[in-house]
């Protein structure tokens, strides 16, 4: 599949798998992907596994991320982990701002706006996340609400780092629910969120930045979605889980 930007398809492991389930899982990942050139391809485990998993994947094509960390360096943080922890065991990428804490931990945008700065500042490559609830999109409101997130959780960061940051559209509706946007619903959305970093960037910015889709994404949906023109990859939960599901998925996706 030719595509104007690389793909990257991130498996988001969130609070699953222990530190020996974890190896076992970037093993097979390591063997089932070693020919996978076309796809930029990340695993984020909890952070109990991603000492272990780092080993497992070093020389391999596969990147680690983190699933967040701290807006602070270091300091008087309990339960926090900060960017230059995350750094030295080889973490490349950093989730930030998904559903799941915006909603449960009440992460704000200037929360995440200022984990973003810090994690560029570290040499990491944010996953910022943006998504609409169900009742907004039923409303009309899905550009309000994914254009004040955009705006705010990339407040500050430059050009330079705005082209290492990788977007994330998880319509929250979608989000470990079986249902998906449909594919015209995805590109709809990526394309306003690509018009929206021509706004606040340039429009060659808007159009070097990867932009994923999450959301339910599986092995037998993945062609379609990655086929639109403005989806980049996408950010893989409950299907990052399974060996086969998440190689296939990503072999389905070229």
């Amino acid at each position: 599949m030719d595509k104007e930007r690389k793909l990257i398809i991130a498996g988001n492991w969130k609070m699953n798998k222990t530190v020996n389930e974890s190896i076992d899982l970037a093993n097979g990942l390591v063997r089932e992907l070693k020919d996978i050139k076309e796809v930029d391809i990340a695993i984020c485990p909890p952070f109990t596994a991603l000492s272990e998993v780092s080993k497992s994947i070093i020389d391999s094509n596969i990147r680690l991320g983190a699933q967040n960390m701290s807006q602070n360096n270091y300091g008087a943080h309990t339960g926090e982990i900060a960017a230059g922890m995350l750094k030295e065991l080889s973490t490349r990428y950093v989730i930030l701002g998904h559903s799941e804490r915006r909603e449960y931990q009440r992460e704000s945008n200037e929360l995440i706006a200022a984990k973003s700065k810090t994690a560029h500042e570290a040499g990491l490559k944010p996953i910022v996340c943006v998504g609409e609830q169900l009742d907004e999109r039923e409303t009309g409101k899905t550009e309000e609400i994914v254009s004040s997130q955009v705006r705010g959780s990339l407040e500050g960061l430059t050009e330079e780092q705005m082209l290492g940051t990788v977007i994330a559209y998880e319509p929250v509706w979608a989000i470990g629910t079986g249902k998906t946007a449909t594919s015209e619903q995805a590109q709809e959305v990526h394309a306003f969120i690509r018009k929206l970093l021509s706004e606040i960037f340039n429009t060659e910015t808007a159009n070097a930045v990867r932009i994923q889709y999450g959301g339910s994404v599986k092995p037998d949906n993945a062609r379609e979605l990655m086929s639109q023109k403005d989806v980049d990859g996408a950010l893989v939960g409950g299907a990052s889980l399974d060996l086969r599901s998440f190689s296939e998925l990503i072999k389905n996706s070229i």
